[in-house]
């Protein structure tokens, strides 16, 4: 508590007057405010998109034609488009203030000789800060005293286990003044005290300080750009300019030919209009803003609606270890006696605990504190309070602290004495700390010590932190000077871990399965790495230390990871090159990652995951996407999901093309032929602006294929518009076509006025492209089985259709508008004829060319 902290002698601190110049010199101990994207910025940024500017433009040509309602049809539906971006948009980017909570803490300093407690953001360079346990340090400082100081620096490092502090007088000499390591006289800004007090001098604030030198690298690093959009962008300009050029060709040969201008003009716009893919952006907002959606139902918050379509190609996965593979918790994984006797707690669930170990564990509490806040100590409570209830070993109020001996940095063991009833005059001694700090206070020999450094290497290669605990009695009236004086006796040594989430080693099996590599990236040392790898079921027979990597040219770091899966003791710009090199290899990189340390490389990434529960709110801000539950299983969920959400997109737009080209040839039919225009620009903007999302949809709610995840990930330069599915495309509309069009002319050849030669084409049409619907619900499945596959959007879809054509038949304001006739049963029949014809042909052709068809599409 601050008022334990002592004022070491005379100190005084900064007067207010040398605070307010050094805040006119310096500014405020902050990070710059992250630039926040405000909803009206959202929708300037999405109107200025070509394919939604292609909608908008649409709209403006359609009122200065005049023409109202089909203003209105593409105006509802770039609103809609615009609408949902924002929604998700602005719903993800709340995380934004992040650097800004983290690094303004409280603070207590000492201020014209006086204790004062301020926020974080008005410390500044020379103030006297005073640290207790459970402070969030405020600014990098440099400690003047310190008592049994140890500080979690895993936010900044990505170890697990909290350091060693020593005063500046008692440090060694050494050039490191970086995160990371035992006995170095600094504090660091957004690190965390978890026991001790110190005095510190502060060095450092704001961008000056460690978190600040990581968040302004930030700043200079480019978000991949999405590749989706870049390609959707191509297509529709493709289109345009196809749309354009043909659309005026029209008019001037049915003007020049036919003399009807008017006619032209209008056959123009309906020719243009049927070419012109309005749909791809209404789809791709969707897909992205739906999938966005679907995916937050996995707890998993899409920062980034692009990185959506990124999931599905990625083919490494770096991963951070603590907090990330690791729960970001100290427990005792092992204890062993002086006999090498052994019991490991988390192998024998269930099981009693031998009572021969009951003593190690009960004095290993009795040296922690009683309400922990040091990770180890709470270990050891934790251990307790499963296996020792009931056996007498846990003590309670009656058992009195009486004195304390803290860690030293010459004596890296700390002692608690207990005196057990207040009639006691015998005291209970109990000591943990450093293996060889222990044997120290124990007097062991030679023999002894050599069997005590061999147990130790063993527990060590297996990445335990290994602390040795000792016991002793004590009648004496004044306590020792030094712990030395206590006649310990050796207890064992116990053995503590980061423990391994349940679900990584499935979920690294599976990514292996996806064609996956998964690389661990961490601060942590070699030993504790390899250990937590080869748990979690990664090949460790390739590791790189960060010293090694600092030896390295980016040519040799990059030939070097494309075999390395461990990294260990990295520095967070180490984790930017690693990511940097994996790049220059033209692998599609996803990494994972929780602390500061990670902020950099995650926003350098294709795909920066970000763990949402334990992890830092500057990890989640350079992210885009973030896990809500710390669960290292969502991982491979979301890459699932965006396996699926990208196969349906492709369905989709495969589904658009072929749709595309019936419609375009019905619209071109009669200006070829001098046949009666059947389609005006209401009938094309209905078909286009209204079936084709709404059936896009279907493809929106697909399930997943069944080899999802067991074929290897998309080429990253693979185009979403494929030779193969404009191909497939092409094959599909052109026979919906061929069909329809035989309709048409032989209603006409009939006599059948011209009206309803007109609803009987658009009906025809219709229900071709519903069967174009099943065609494409699936790659590689036959009907049957997409049959068996639930779709409630299908069922909306399959309801809404008709509907909407008995309407436009029905109603008579809609029949005007259309300009359609009436129909006879036999003439509703030929139409359902048209859409059985079409999808049976598509489906023995499907079937054929299945094989072949599924290796170009994967």
């Amino acid at each position: 508590m601050p008022d334990e902290i002592p004022l070491p002698g005379p100190m005084h601190g900064l007067s207010e007057a040398e605070v307010q110049a050094r805040l006119q010199a310096e500014g405020y101990n902050e990070l710059p405010r992250p630039d926040r994207r405000t909803p009206l910025r959202i929708v300037l940024e999405v109107v200025r998109e070509p394919m939604l500017a292609l909608l908008l433009g649409g709209v403006a040509v359609y009122l200065l034609l005049g023409d109202l309602k089909e203003a209105i049809i593409l105006g509802a539906f770039a609103t809609l488009s615009i609408l949902i971006t924002v929604i998700q948009e602005s719903r993800t980017e709340r995380v934004l203030e992040a650097l800004r909570d983290l690094t303004s803490p409280r603070a207590l300093v000492i201020r014209d000789g006086v204790r004062k407690r301020i926020t974080g953001r008005e410390v500044v360079r020379g103030d006297i800060l005073l640290l207790a346990e459970g402070d969030r340090v405020p600014a990098d400082a440099v400690i003047i005293e310190c008592r049994d100081l140890l500080t979690d620096e895993s936010l900044l490092t990505g170890e697990s286990v909290p350091v060693r502090k020593t005063a500046r007088a008692d440090a060694g000499p050494s050039e490191s003044r970086r995160p990371g390591g035992d006995d170095l006289p600094m504090v660091f800004s957004g690190s965390l005290v978890v026991r001790g007090t110190a005095t510190a001098e502060v060095v450092a604030t704001g961008i000056r300080s460690e978190i600040g030198k990581i968040g302004q690298s930030l700043a200079t690093l480019e978000t991949e750009p999405p590749r989706l959009q870049a390609q959707t962008r191509r297509v529709v300009r493709i289109f345009a300019i196809a749309g354009a050029a043909v659309s005026i060709l029209a008019v001037v040969l049915y003007g020049t030919l036919r003399g009807g201008w008017l006619d032209a003009v209008l056959a123009g716009i309906a020719l243009g209009m049927s070419m012109l893919p309005e749909e791809f952006p209404v789809v791709l907002a969707v897909f992205m803003a739906m999938g966005a959606w679907r995916i937050s139902q996995a707890r998993v918050l899409t920062r980034r609606a692009a990185a959506i379509e990124t999931l599905g190609s990625a083919t490494v996965l770096c991963t951070d270890k603590t907090g990330t593979l690791t729960e970001n918790r100290m427990t005792i994984a092992e204890l062993r006696l002086a006999d090498d006797d052994t019991f490991r707690p988390g192998e024998t669930q269930g099981a009693a605990m031998p009572e021969r170990f009951h003593a190690l564990i009960e004095c290993g509490i009795l040296a922690s504190a009683r309400d922990p806040f040091d990770p180890m100590d709470k270990a050891f409570h934790a251990l307790g309070g499963e296996r020792l209830a009931g056996t007498g070993r846990l003590h309670g109020a009656e058992w009195k602290l009486e004195h304390a001996y803290g860690l030293r940095p010459d004596l890296l063991a700390m002692s608690l004495v207990w005196q057990p009833s207040d009639h006691s005059q015998e005291f209970v001694v109990a000591a943990k700390g450093a293996p060889e700090a222990i044997a120290g206070l124990c007097h062991l020999g030679p023999s002894e010590l050599a069997a005590l450094k061999r147990s130790v290497d063993i527990m060590a290669a297996e990445g335990l932190r290994v602390l040795g605990v000792a016991r002793a009695s004590f009648a004496g009236a004044a306590w020792p000077a030094s712990q030395h004086d206590f006649a310990f006796q050796f207890e064992g040594l116990v053995g503590l871990a980061d423990p391994l989430r349940p679900s990584v080693p499935v979920a690294v099996a599976e990514c292996r399965s996806a064609g996956i590599r998964v690389v661990m990236i961490t601060g942590d040392y070699p030993a504790t790495a390899t250990a937590i790898a080869r748990q979690a079921g990664l090949d460790t027979a390739d590791l790189v230390t960060g010293e090694q990597l600092e030896t390295l040219s980016a040519e040799q770091l990059a030939q070097r990871v494309r075999t390395a899966t461990v990294f260990a003791r990295i520095m967070p710009d180490q984790k930017l090159r690693i990511v940097d090199a994996l790049k220059a290899n033209r692998e599609i990189v996803a990494m994972t990652g929780d602390g500061v340390n990670d902020a950099p490389s995650l926003k350098a990434a294709h795909i920066g995951i970000a763990m949402g529960g334990r992890g830092t709110d500057v990890a989640r801000e350079a992210s885009s996407i973030v896990l809500l539950e710390d669960d290292f299983g969502s991982i491979v969920h979301a890459v699932r999901l965006g396996r699926r959400i990208y196969d349906n997109l492709r369905k989709a737009m495969g589904f658009i093309f072929a749709v595309h080209v019936p419609i375009a040839g019905l619209a071109l039919l009669p200006l070829l032929f001098g046949l009666p225009i059947v389609f005006g620009p209401i009938h094309i903007a209905f078909l286009e602006m209204i079936i084709d999302p709404v059936c896009s949809l279907v493809f929106e709610a697909e399930t997943e294929e069944d080899d999802v995840m067991s074929r290897p990930p998309r080429p990253p330069d693979q185009p979403l518009f494929s030779g193969s599915l404009i191909g497939w495309s092409l094959v599909q509309g052109t026979l919906a076509f061929a069909v329809v069009a035989v309709i048409y002319v032989t209603a006409l050849k009939h006599g059948m006025p011209e009206a309803e030669v007109r609803a009987l084409t658009f009906f025809s049409l219709v229900l071709a492209i519903v069967s174009l619907i099943f065609v494409n619900r699936s790659f590689s499945a036959s009907l049957i089985a997409a049959l068996r596959r639930p779709n409630a959007a299908l069922a909306w879809v399959m309801l809404v259709v008709p509907v909407m054509l008995s309407l436009t038949l029905l109603f008579p304001p809609a029949s005007a508008l259309f300009r359609f006739g009436p129909l006879h049963l036999d003439d509703l029949a030929l139409t359902l004829a048209a859409g059985i014809v079409v999808l049976v042909s598509l489906e023995g052709l499907k079937a054929i060319g299945r094989g072949r068809f599924r290796v170009a599409e994967r």
